[in-house]
């Protein structure tokens, strides 16, 4: 559209009226915060003034407290307040520059065409009385997304709307002034995603508000379904879906749930960091977020040294390298199988009956109740009773036991040397809670000795507080020896797989060195857990998985078990799978999941690569046909071809100086193992100041770097360079899937070097896809 025409300045003379709105209310909002701020200031300094503290006679404590607790509340609300001002100043402040992205006039039936203008957040004028801009997540907003001009109809909570829409117009407004504007009648224009999508990459991942294709629409408003499993291809926009989603639930349910009641799991914590300015830049908090290795680490770390994901995968690529047995590549598929789990249903359901163990209680280094009397008691309770329950008897009857113990030891020497060595605040305590005792009692007693007799309950209740910390935690079991016990006596009442030898061996290895790989952790805790009583958190909501094609069957039946109240969504997709235990997770997850409630959508667009980058990545699946590419035009991938290690480092360095030289900001050299990262980097001279990402706790940067394709997974860069894509490194299928997730990484220019002979993928894809060469030629 012409910025001469009659409706282009109507429309830039309405973005004026809107910001002089939006300055207003800045405005109002700064005067409104800058008080609020005054009166926490001050109520902070003047808290105990206004408090009345006495606590001489019962009555006193009681009004003390209910005075605390009013000047608290107080506090706390102007607190509340002032966040919620700051966050609206700071949607109005992003609000300044670009208003809102999208219009459409809508008529319902029988009823006048109304304008309705889409932002990232809603905006009223002056008076409160009218909508300047409504919410992209409103009720009414769906029809953007949705519909072209025509018949249309949309869902509120009351009733389902129809009607006419009779224009719909998309905007790209920056500093105030409208630089595009065009009327469409598809959902999101080309011309507006080839702006966002053809940008600059930054270390955080952006709001896609503006550009929500259909599909992806329907994906973020699903609201009934308890498992919905997002099947998308590379660059479909999983994640930002995925996020978008949670904004609107957010806002959907905001009387309902909050932040903190909804959970991600990320692949690593670099993607974390990727994805944590979304929600604060639509006026949300963000919700909580772990990795599923985090949470292992949390129940296990203290115990044992755990492997990580990502060990266990340049583990699986350094031993194929060196031809290792794939016996070990069996053991971590079958450990991360259902029929695993079985295996261990049957076991604890053994347990029942006989072969639980336990540990002696020691105290001073002395047996007080042997494993045998523990093993006995639990035992000789109604084996109908459920493990947990028995164990919560066993645990009390220990306590009791323990109370005995201590009745006895106090009155043993140890106690009274003990006190000697105590410090002047255990002895005005004793002091203080001895006369309190006197003001109580009309009786009179001896002070020195009822001091004495004191101070050795406190020395004995102190010595005993760790032990009986333990038998609350249930340490008096002792699982790691239960879970050795599976693999070393090989039950006969159990069905075994057919190199169990194998895989008992390397496990009882593990144990031994106190060692937990990855495939055994969520055996581990599901253990513990039918045995103690499961850890359920029945607080979260909603449970979201990215990379959800990297998660064992295992994992999600536990996962599923321990969030009982939530509704899961889950973002994959089966071609970046990278692990061993390569299930197809939506097969797994439909299969018994919520009684058929499972819904399955696809995404086959692939927004953030070229064309030709689409249609070359393609061609390296089996079934890459289906995978419909953006029309964004570019470069051809080129690919490289060296005769020696030397050589392809030199071109790479080459091709790395020259897109930095053409401004890309995010340049990644993506390799597939740590090893490969390293010889990279200490090859790169340093005027590059080409970063080294080794490790999933490192955050996301800009400029260039070098990190193995399993860190980069959900990850997006300007140009990637794929280190070493030979025919001995990239030849199996999970090899194939691998190349397809670093190739895919790249939004704007992607380069392939390979030593002697290419991968056989890249053979396979047509030569017209790609531009080959022996030499750096720019």
């Amino acid at each position: 559209m012409d910025p001469k025409d009659k409706d282009w300045k109507q429309e830039q003379d309405r973005v004026g009226r809107v910001k002089e709105v939006i300055t207003a209310k800045q405005e109002k909002f700064e005067g409104s915060t800058s008080n609020l701020k005054e009166d926490i200031i001050d109520l902070r300094k003047k808290f105990w003034d206004d408090v009345t503290v006495n606590i001489d006679e019962p009555d006193d404590v009681i009004e003390t407290y209910a005075s605390i607790k009013q000047q608290a509340e107080l506090l706390s609300e102007r607190e509340r307040s002032h966040g919620q001002y700051f966050k609206s100043a700071k949607l109005l402040e992003r609000m300044q520059s670009s208003p809102y992205f999208g219009r459409f006039d809508f008529a319902e039936e029988d009823s006048s065409t109304e304008s309705f203008y889409i932002g990232i957040a809603s905006l009223m004028d002056e008076k409160e009385e009218e909508f300047l801009v409504y919410d992209w997540r409103a009720p009414v907003s769906s029809l953007y997304y949705d519909y072209s001009p025509g018949p249309v109809q949309y869902q509120t909570p009351e009733d389902n709307i129809e009607g006419e829409m009779t224009l719909k117009r998309q905007y790209i407004i920056q500093n105030g002034v409208i630089q595009g504007m065009f009327n469409t009648g598809i959902t999101i224009g080309d011309t507006l995603l080839q702006k966002v999508l053809g940008g600059q990459a930054t270390s955080q991942m952006k709001s896609i508000v503006a550009t929500i294709q259909k599909e992806q629409n329907s994906i973020i408003r699903n609201e009934n379904s308890r498992l919905l499993i997002v099947q998308g291809v590379a660059g479909s926009g999983k994640t930002s879906v995925a996020m978008q989603r949670i904004a609107y639930l957010l806002y959907q349910h905001r009387k309902q749930i909050t932040a903190d009641q909804i959970l991600l799991f990320s692949p690593n914590q670099m993607f974390s960091s990727y994805v944590a300015s979304v929600l604060p830049e639509l006026g949300e908090e963000n919700m909580q977020q772990s990795t599923y290795y985090e949470y292992v680490q949390k129940r296990l770390d203290q115990e044992y040294t755990l492997e990580s994901p990502f060990q266990q995968v340049e583990e699986a690529l350094t031993s194929r390298r060196k031809d290792a047995s794939h016996l070990f590549e069996e053991m971590v598929r079958f450990k991360s199988s259902i029929e695993f789990k079985q295996l261990l249903d049957e076991y604890i359901d053994s347990l029942a009956k006989e072969g639980f163990i336990f540990r002696n209680i020691k105290f001073r280094k002395k047996i007080k109740i042997t494993a045998k009397e523990i093993y006995n008691y639990f035992y000789q309770l109604n084996d109908q009773m459920s493990i947990p329950n028995r164990l919560e008897l066993v645990k009390e009857w220990i306590l009791k036991k323990l109370k005995d113990i201590e009745s006895e030891e106090i009155e043993k020497d140890w106690p009274e040397e003990a006190a000697a060595l105590l410090d002047k605040d255990d002895y005005m305590s004793a002091y203080q809670k001895l006369e309190q005792k006197q003001n109580l009692h009309e009786e009179t007693f001896n002070d020195s000795i009822q001091e004495e007799q004191f101070l050795r309950s406190l020395v004995v209740k102190r010595k005993l507080a760790p032990l009986r910390k333990q038998v609350k935690q249930f340490r008096f079991m002792n699982i790691r020896k239960m879970y050795k016990q599976l693999f070393d006596q090989n039950p006969a009442s159990l069905k075994l797989p057919e190199h169990w030898a194998f895989f008992a061996e390397k496990t009882l290895e593990n144990l031994a060195a106190y060692y937990l790989p990855v495939e055994d952790q969520t055996a581990y805790l599901y253990l513990t857990d039918r045995l103690e009583g499961k850890k359920m958190n029945t607080d979260i909501r909603y449970v979201f998985i990215d990379e959800a094609q990297d998660y064992s069957a295992f994992q999600y039946s536990y996962i599923k078990e321990m969030f009982p109240s939530a509704h899961f969504t889950l973002l994959g997709d089966v071609h970046q799978s990278i692990f061993n235990h390569n299930e197809e997770y939506s097969t797994v997850l439909a299969e018994g999941w919520h009684q058929g409630q499972a819904v399955k959508q696809e995404l086959l667009r692939s927004y953030r690569s070229t064309e030709p980058i689409v249609e070359f990545t393609k061609m390296l699946l089996e079934d890459g046909k289906k995978i419909e590419a953006f029309n964004r035009d570019g470069e051809c991938p080129q690919i490289y071809h060296s005769d020696s290690a030397d050589a392809q480092l030199d071109m790479i360095e080459k091709v790395a100086r020259h897109r930095l030289s053409q401004g890309f900001e995010t340049v990644a050299i993506l390799c597939q193992t740590i090893d490969e990262c390293r010889a990279v980097h200490s090859y790169l001279k340093e005027d590059l100041h080409a970063g080294l990402i080794y490790k999933e706790t490192q955050p996301f940067q800009t400029g260039l770097v070098i990190l193995p394709v399993y860190l980069a997974k959900g990850i997006e860069f300007e140009s990637v360079l794929v280190y070493n894509a030979s025919s001995d490194i990239y030849y199996k299928n999970e090899d194939r899937l691998m190349l397809y997730t670093a190739c895919t990484r790249a939004m704007h220019v992607l380069d392939v070097f390979y030593q002697n002979e290419p991968s056989p993928f890249i053979e396979r894809v047509p030569e017209n896809k790609y531009e080959k060469k022996t030499a750096v030629q720019l």
